[in-house]
């Protein structure tokens, strides 16, 4: 983690649709931030790590500046890119080349000034001729001769290059290699992973269940936009985070609504984005309103994230609200044993975004929940216990004859995955199927976290190699 905070910081600043987010993909090499032709599609600030040529930074992608009041959602957008200003090394202030220069480039163009950083000034959408006009209208903004970048099409990045190469050994941090992160999140997907890195945590729920201002409370700043407004955040934002030595990628995504109230394209777009983030999470903390538990959608949350499987963790925001604690945490856990069988025995956490309460009990379930999730069960106990299961409650017999049930071994973790080796593997009932895979998580501990279970023919994996001999 220490690497990725060495390298530079480099923020893209403009007002809303000059194409901020399209050079952001550009330069971390994909399509992270959402997209769209609708003004104000980002809202948040996203951090992603960026190369250009053999420069390596992290770049910041920041909601289009507006002049609005403090309290609006406008506003509170604002801070956020104020607060990206003020965590950069370098500044790209992007202007629409096609557009011209518009008074609200001038206004910002003050600002920027105000925050003595090194500005470098884009003029996006430079291809063709209709933006020769706005190239000569760039320099009456003081940051002298602007850099002409089509950010859609990735002309002008060796202009671009040079240009930020000079401000990065002006402020006297020029990055190497060395210090590139390459625990790229997209890339490693469930491949076994040093304990080193962070461990990937997704918040997912309704809209307004309190996502963002858990995750603020969690690293205690105010680093992800909230406010009463339901479905503000529309990108899946990484933020890290160390809790007790450990580290975290925290990912705040979109309020995930039914699929059939989802009908405008950004909703599509930040809904595909929350389940890209689930898919390469390892825990996924699903958060439900304490005052409206276990509604439809969030029990179809859970179940798609125990198909994604992903370990599982429920925390029940708003516990503040709540006049009798102890009967209404002990009525949640008995409907959550009813309603959601496929994660039986899952950690139930009641907090509160807004006080902070229970954030050290949900990162220790999320901790323990991971921990499950990359267990591994040695084959010969396996065994042992699989004897045991099959004389005290053998599988029924189908059509007069009995399944001959024999070995059974863990496949792979995350998550635990089982094979086991049968006479009849078409023929073994889903309920007893259903039997094996409770009782093993019962007796193994294994509460909370998907489980896989592979039926093959045969008494066991070695049968057909002796055969062979």
């Amino acid at each position: 983690m220490s690497e990725v905070a060495a390298l530079p910081r480099v923020a893209i600043i403009g007002r809303p649709n000059v194409g901020k987010s399209t050079l952001f993909n550009r330069l971390v090499g994909r399509r992270l931030a959402l997209v769209d032709d609708l003004p104000g599609v980002t809202r948040d600030r996203r951090e992603g790590e960026a190369r250009l040529g053999d420069l390596d930074f992290i770049a910041i992608d920041t909601a289009g500046l507006e002049e609005a009041g403090v309290d609006t959602l406008a506003g509170r957008m604002r801070a956020q890119t104020e607060a990206a200003v003020a965590s950069a090394d370098v500044i790209l202030f992007l202007i629409d080349a096609r557009a011209g220069v518009v008074p609200l480039d001038s206004h910002f163009s003050s600002l920027l000034r105000v925050a003595d950083k090194p500005v470098i000034l884009l003029a996006n959408k430079a291809e063709g001729r209709a933006a020769e006009a706005g190239l000569i209208e760039a320099y009456a903004l003081g940051f002298g001769e602007p850099v002409a970048i089509s950010a859609e099409h990735g002309e002008g990045m060796a202009d671009l290059y040079a240009t930020l190469l000079d401000a990065l050994a002006d402020a006297g941090d020029i990055p190497s290699d060395a210090a590139r992160d390459t625990g790229d999140t997209d890339r490693q997907g469930d491949v076994e992973r040093d304990a080193s890195q962070p461990i990937r945590l997704a918040v997912v729920g309704r809209p307004n269940a309190g996502k963002s201002t858990l995750i603020n409370r969690m690293i205690g700043e105010d680093r992800l936009l909230t406010g009463p407004e339901a479905g503000i955040t529309r990108d899946s934002i990484a933020v890290d985070w160390t809790w007790r030595d450990r580290a975290f990628r925290i990912f705040d995504t979109a309020g995930l609504r039914r699929r059939a109230r989802v009908s405008e394209k950004l909703e599509k777009l930040a809904v595909g984005d929350a389940l890209r983030a689930i898919r390469f999470a390892e825990v996924v903390i699903v958060m439900i309103d304490a005052t409206q538990p276990f509604e439809k959608q969030d029990l179809q949350i859970a179940d798609l994230v125990e198909t994604e499987g992903r370990a599982v963790v429920i925390a029940v925001n708003k516990w503040d609200l709540i006049d009798d604690p102890q009967a209404t945490l002990k009525e949640l856990r008995e409907e959550a044993t009813h309603l959601l069988p496929q994660i039986r025995g899952v950690a139930l956490v009641p907090v509160s975004g807004l006080t902070g309460k229970g954030i050290e009990k949900l990162m220790t379930a999320v901790l323990a929940a991971h921990d499950i999730w990359n267990r591994r069960i040695a084959t010969a106990k396996l065994n042992r216990w699989l004897t045991g299961i099959v004389a005290n409650h053998p599988p029924p017999a189908v059509a007069g004859r009995r399944i001959k049930l024999r070995y059974l071994t863990q496949a792979k973790a995350r998550p635990p995955s089982f094979v086991a080796f049968c006479s009849r593997p078409d023929a073994l009932p889903a309920a007893w199927q259903r039997y094996l895979v409770n009782t093993l998580r019962d007796d193994f501990k294994l509460p909370g976290v998907p489980i896989r279970l592979m039926l093959r023919k045969g008494d066991n994996p070695f049968e057909g190699r002796k055969r062979k001999r």
